[in-house]
C-alpha cells in the first residue's frame, strides 16, 4: 500500500509556526504602526531608567561577589527588556514567583534591595517578607516557582481578585517535569497565571537545541491547550506589549499564558564555576551584542527626544548609591551562627541535633 495516512512533512510545519512579535528592529526604529504610543514618555523614561538601573545592578553585584561581599549570582546582562519590561507591565498588587535570576524583577517589585542582597548571602532575614508583599524568595529548585504559580494562581481564581501570578524559568526549565505540570493545572483550572521563559539559548552549557526537540519553546504550550506566545526578548516594547496583553487575557478570565522570550545572558549561568568560553565563542556571542535591548531602547527614545547622557549617567550614579547602602545595610547585620542555622532548619529541633545545637551555642557565647 503506498497511499500514506499521515502527510509528516505538514505536521513539522505545523509546529514550526509560531511567529517572533517584534516591535524594535537593531536600530530602534518601529517596525509596526499603531504602538508608538503604549507608553506615554513618562513611563518610556522610567521603563529606560529601570532597564539602566538592572544593568548597573548586574555590574556592580559581579564586583561585590568576586570581592567576596555578595554569595551566590546569577548574573542578568543582556536580559533587561526580557525581565525588567515584562514586570513593567505588571501591577505592584500580582503575584511574582521569581527564579534565581529574577531579583531585578522582585527589588523593582517592592522588595528591599538589602533584603535581596542577604538572600543572596544566605541570611535568613533574606527570605523574610511581609505577609502583604506578594511575591515569594526566588526559586533554586529549576522550574519549581511553574507548580507554585499554579497554585497561586488557583488562589487568586477563588478568591476572586483581579490580581494575576507571574513566574519565570530559563529554557532549560521547560525541559523539567514541574514546567509541564504547572502550565497543565493552571490551564486545566483556567487560573490567572502568565508563564514566561526567558529562552537565552543554554541551560548552564547545553544549547537549547539539544534539550527538546521542538522547534519553540513557545509550542509546548498547546499540550496543556493554553496560548503560548514567542517574543523577541530583547525588543522592550515587543515585550512590554506581550505581557499587557497577556495579562488583559489572564483578568478576563481566558486562563493563563505561556510567553517565550528570545533573549540572551552576556555573562555565565552563575558566577560559581561557570565558564561561558568553554561552550560560547565571541562569534557566536557578537549578534547577540548587536540586539543589546538598552542600545535599542536608547536610539529608540534618542529619535523622540527623550534621551540624554547626561541623565542616563544621573541615573547609574544614583543605582550605585543605592547598591552600596544596601550592601553597607547588610554588613553591618550581625552574622548567623551555626546553631542559628541548624535551629532554622526545623519547627521542632529533633533530639538527635538538641546536643549539637547546645554544644554550638556554648563556643558561640564564649566567642563574644
Amino acid at each position: 500500500m503506498s497511499q500514506k495516512l499521515i502527510d509528516f512533512s505538514t505536521v513539522e510545519q505545523q509546529a514550526a509556526e509560531f511567529k517572533t512579535i517584534r516591535l524594535l528592529d537593531t536600530d530602534g526604529k518601529l517596525l509596526q504602526e499603531g504602538f508608538d504610543d503604549i507608553l506615554t514618555d513618562e513611563e518610556l523614561q522610567e521603563l529606560f531608567h529601570q532597564m539602566i538601573w538592572s544593568r548597573t545592578l548586574d555590574d556592580r553585584s559581579t564586583k561585590l561577589n568576586r570581592q567576596g561581599r555578595l554569595g551566590f549570582y546569577a548574573p542578568t546582562a543582556g536580559e533587561e527588556a526580557s525581565q525588567i519590561a515584562s514586570n513593567f507591565a505588571m501591577k505592584k498588587t500580582d503575584f511574582l514567583l521569581p527564579a534565581y535570576r529574577d531579583v531585578p524583577q522582585l527589588v523593582l517589585h517592592g522588595l528591599p534591595l538589602y533584603k535581596a542582597f542577604l538572600w543572596s548571602i544566605g541570611h535568613v532575614e533574606g527570605n523574610k517578607y511581609p505577609q502583604d508583599f506578594p511575591a515569594l524568595p526566588p526559586q533554586i529548585i529549576i522550574g519549581a516557582q511553574y507548580v507554585q504559580a499554579a497554585g497561586v494562581a488557583l488562589g487568586i481564581k477563588l478568591k476572586g481578585e483581579d490580581q494575576v501570578a507571574f513566574t519565570y524559568t530559563g529554557d532549560g526549565g521547560t525541559s523539567q517535569g514541574d514546567f509541564y505540570e504547572g502550565i497543565n493545572f493552571a490551564g486545566a483550572f483556567k487560573a490567572p497565571a502568565i508563564f514566561v521563559v526567558q529562552n537565552n539559548g543554554f541551560a548552564i552549557s547545553v544549547p537549547r537545541n539539544k534539550q527538546t526537540a521542538a522547534k519553540t519553546l513557545a509550542q509546548k504550550a498547546v499540550a496543556a491547550g493554553i496560548p503560548g506566545i514567542q517574543v523577541d526578548g530583547m525588543d522592550a516594547l515587543a515585550v512590554y506589549e506581550t505581557m499587557k496583553e497577556a495579562r488583559e487575557y489572564v483578568t478576563a478570565g481566558k486562563g493563563p499564558v505561556l510567553i517565550e522570550t528570545l533573549t540572551y545572558r552576556y555573562g555565565p549561568h552563575t558566577l560559581s564555576g561557570d565558564d561561558p568560553k568553554r561552550y560560547r565563542t565571541k562569534k557566536s556571542d557578537e549578534p547577540w551584542h548587536h540586539k543589546d535591548p538598552l542600545i535599542r531602547m536608547r536610539k529608540y527614545l534618542t529619535a523622540k527626544g527623550l534621551w540624554s547622557q547626561a541623565q542616563e549617567d544621573q541615573w547609574v550614579t544614583a543605582a550605585k548609591t543605592e547598591i552600596n547602602e544596601a550592601i553597607d545595610q547588610v554588613e553591618k547585620l550581625p552574622k548567623q551562627k551555626i546553631s542559628e542555622y541548624l535551629k532554622n532548619t526545623f519547627v521542632d529541633l529533633p533530639n538527635s541535633l538538641q546536643s549539637a545545637v547546645a554544644e554550638y551555642e556554648e563556643k558561640e557565647g564564649t566567642l563574644k
